[in-house]
């Protein structure tokens, strides 16, 4: 409703932009909300929070990339550092690799034709000897057989150029437990959001508070305007009538000089007020973001008397419920409450799935091939913390303390705004009892005058006595638009330490 109420107003102060615009109290609030710098940037950080908090809810999901790589080597790759030399042997009868079995010689010795190794006979089997002459078995020691016949693997065939390498791959990484910082993470971007919001109320409360004073300060001018014209009348009529008496021989010229001294005092008044309202009409456009220089009138400015409503002192647990500076202060505690956990998360094992896709050119998948060659790959990643030197420990501490210092900031404000409706509260209603005596002394201020004009007209007073009875009467009637504005802009006061300048309409 209040947006259709401001879109209506928007509506009607555009049809009227080509005439001198007309403000009510409720446009001078649109118009000031609406332009405020305050709140454009408020709502600038509500928009930012909401990003924040998409792009912490993406934390839940995979974080799925590609990432490719060229490298210039400065070498070539060789398996081998020389040329090899493989021994040739027999493959066996069960397709093992082996060598033929000694035989006796003609000498009577034993020997292989594969090995220069010598044997001995030992329980009747050929056991061969190493270069020492001691026995060993081949089986277990195949490095000590003295090989005769070698086969030559040149170095530069076991090269490959990998001068040029090519990488790419596809990778998912799924988190799986974090320690509960991705979800404290989404928890504060939701806290910050509300947090953004309820700036963006304490503003609005300022921008309303601000413009509703500066409005019924101007419709107080108004009020002391029409309070001067009105003596200004007044003293214009009583000066035909001195002027009437003079030529009647009944006053004087001293008179007729008396009542024009104070008619120019009247119109100097008058110039006063005037200059009041022009500046403080200045102010209030400033607050509503319109040029300085514009025209306008106010809806209220005839208005006879400045509405005031005496309130009483409101229930401080609705206060603390309505006022956006708690809330914030709340939101604020909260925050670092979560942030703790995201510190405290630094201290617990972290889990992920991932999964990838590898390509390398070089492969070595099939030899090694100057071609691209892929592979997948599946495996989860735990990393354990074990040992910070209290980093990590002692953050989480300091989040703690700051949680612990918005606690006691949001002590001491609920204190203080308890202090502040208390004082407003009391302020209201002496203004409200100081407008009953203003009211009444109008009231015999304006009995006073009515008689006495009865009775300068009548000759029984001077000139004097008159002038004495309106000045009377325009300091009670001052008094009276003095203790209302007081009462109005208490009353207002006391609206905003109670937070309810947004709740009404």
């Amino acid at each position: 409703m209040r947006k259709i109420s401001f879109a209506i107003m928007s509506l009607a102060l555009s049809m009227n932009a080509a005439s001198q615009r007309v403000l009510t109290l409720d446009s001078c609030e649109f118009l000031a909300i609406r332009n405020n710098k305050g709140q454009k940037i408020a709502a600038a950080e509500i928009e930012q929070a909401q990003y924040e908090k998409k792009a912490a809810f993406g934390q839940y999901f995979p974080n799925i990339s590609i990432k490719g790589g060229y490298f210039r080597n400065e070498k070539k790759i060789s398996l081998l550092g020389e040329d090899a030399l493989l021994p040739i042997g027999t493959v066996m009868q069960d397709g093992s690799f082996g060598f033929s079995l000694p035989t006796m010689q003609a000498d009577g010795t034993i020997a292989s034709s594969q090995l220069n190794n010598k044997w001995m006979m030992v329980n009747g089997t050929a056991v061969p000897l190493d270069a020492n002459g001691k026995p060993f078995n081949p089986k277990t020691n195949p490095e000590k057989l003295l090989w005769k016949e070698y086969t030559t693997i040149p170095k530069e065939e076991m090269e490959s150029d990998a001068r040029n390498l090519f990488i790419a791959a596809l990778n998912l990484t799924q988190p799986i437990y974090m320690g509960g910082k991705i979800a404290a993470y989404n928890k504060v971007c939701d806290l910050k959001k509300e947090l953004a919001e309820s700036k963006q109320q304490t503003q609005q409360e300022e921008v309303i508070e601000n413009v509703a004073e500066a409005y019924w300060r101007i419709i107080s001018l108004y009020s002391k305007k029409k309070a001067v014209q009105g003596l200004i009348d007044l003293l214009d009529k009583m000066g035909k009538d001195v002027d009437e008496l003079i030529k009647s021989g009944v006053a004087t010229k001293k008179d007729a000089l008396t009542v024009s001294v104070k008619s120019n005092e009247a119109k100097m008044t008058m110039v006063k007020v005037e200059n009041g309202i022009n500046l403080s009409k200045m102010q209030l456009a400033m607050y509503c973001g319109l040029p300085l220089e514009e025209p306008f009138d106010l809806a209220d400015q005839d208005i006879e008397s400045i509405p005031v409503e005496e309130k009483l002192k409101p229930n401080m647990d609705e206060v603390y419920q309505n006022r956006s500076e708690i809330k914030s202060l709340e939101l604020a505690k909260s925050i670092y409450d979560q942030k703790s956990v995201i510190e405290r998360a630094a201290m617990l094992p972290n889990i992920a799935l991932s999964a990838n896709y590898l390509g390398t050119n070089p492969n070595v998948y099939n030899g090694i091939e100057t071609k691209f060659g892929w592979q997948w790959s599946v495996g989860v990643i735990v990393n354990v913390p074990l040992f910070h030197f209290g980093a990590d420990y002692y953050k989480v501490k300091a989040a703690q303390s700051e949680a612990l210092v918005q606690q006691l900031k949001l002590e001491e404000t609920k204190e203080k705004i308890d202090l502040q409706v208390t004082q407003y509260t009391f302020k209201q209603n002496e203004a409200i009892r100081k407008l009953e005596v203003a009211r009444e002394n109008l009231a015999e201020a304006n009995e006073n005058l009515r008689m006495a004009q009865l009775s300068f007209e009548s000759g029984i007073i001077t000139a004097s006595n008159l002038l004495e009875a309106q000045t009377a009467w325009l300091g009670a009637t001052s008094d009276v638009i003095d203790a209302e504005i007081e009462a109005k802009i208490y009353g207002i006061h006391l609206d905003r330490s109670a937070g309810k300048l947004t709740q009404k309409n």
